[in-house]
């Protein structure tokens, strides 16, 4: 099924835990500032609902995955959920929401400036995007799901292009954090090096997409044998929120309307 991929990441999963801490991390900060009417916009398997849920007046979930969508309403009959692939933000009126949060999408949005101009719509004048993403300089390998990742600046000029007013942070993970990441890169390192020929990055994304789910669930699973402890012990705290965007882990932008 689709959320078994490494790509969605999961909560059950113990190999995961490091990635998947590193992704709730985003809901508990955004927890912190949201109220009114939410639309989170790939909600997949519901990572971080209860606490925006716990949080907001009404939240309102939008993911192409049907299959996810229908487990959500059997465990949230009161929520709001939405099927579509977006954008466009299909049959959501303009100035409907107080907040749209966004963790680990945009990446894989084909027209994503698009995606910017449909949420800045939505938002109410004065509405906040919150929005994930990985830095791409801290990326150890081509991630075939990703149809692009970003740089500080690039992703800034994009929301720029229709948000005026940005507040720039990045999140950071503290020395156990990068413990674990200097030790998935040597371990991925390994791996990359029979690439001599670079065609991670020469053959269509699409191609590679199983055998990286393969590949990363194998590493992860690895570092995991090798260190129980180290991979066990990541919690969500573990991380930081850092004015520093250009050596960080993900973007964590909020833009107002």
């Amino acid at each position: 099924m689709a959320f078994s991929t490494t790509e969605i990441t999961s909560n059950s999963i113990v190999s995961d835990n490091p990635v998947h801490q590193r992704l709730f991390f985003a809901y508990e900060q955004a927890a912190r500032m949201i109220s009114g009417d939410l639309l989170e916009i790939g909600c997949g398997v519901g990572r971080g609902l209860d606490v925006l849920a716990d949080n907001c007046r009404q939240y309102t979930g939008i993911d192409k995955n049907e299959e996810l969508l229908n487990n959500l309403r059997k465990v949230y009959p009161r929520l709001h959920f939405i099927g579509q692939n977006i954008p466009p933000l299909t049959g959501i009126a303009d100035n409907s929401f107080d907040f749209v949060v966004t963790f680990q999408v945009i990446e894989h949005i084909e027209n994503d400036d698009l995606f910017i101009k449909e949420i800045y719509r939505v938002l109410k004048p004065g509405g906040k995007l919150i929005l994930t993403t990985p830095n791409i300089k801290l990326s150890l390998t081509r991630n075939p799901w990703h149809i692009r990742e970003y740089t500080a600046l690039g992703l800034q000029k994009l929301i720029h292009t229709y948000f005026t007013k940005l507040n720039r942070q990045g999140v950071h993970g503290n020395k156990k954090v990068m413990a674990y990441y200097e030790k998935n890169r040597k371990s991925v390192e390994k791996i990359t090096r029979f690439d001599i020929f670079n065609l991670q990055y020469k053959l269509p994304r699409t191609w590679l997409q199983v055998p990286y789910d393969i590949l990363n669930r194998m590493n992860r699973k690895s570092l995991m044998d090798k260190n129980d402890q180290l991979v066990n012990d990541i919690n969500f705290d573990d991380y930081f929120l850092s004015p520093d965007v250009e050596n960080c882990l993900d973007f964590f932008y909020i833009a107002q309307k």
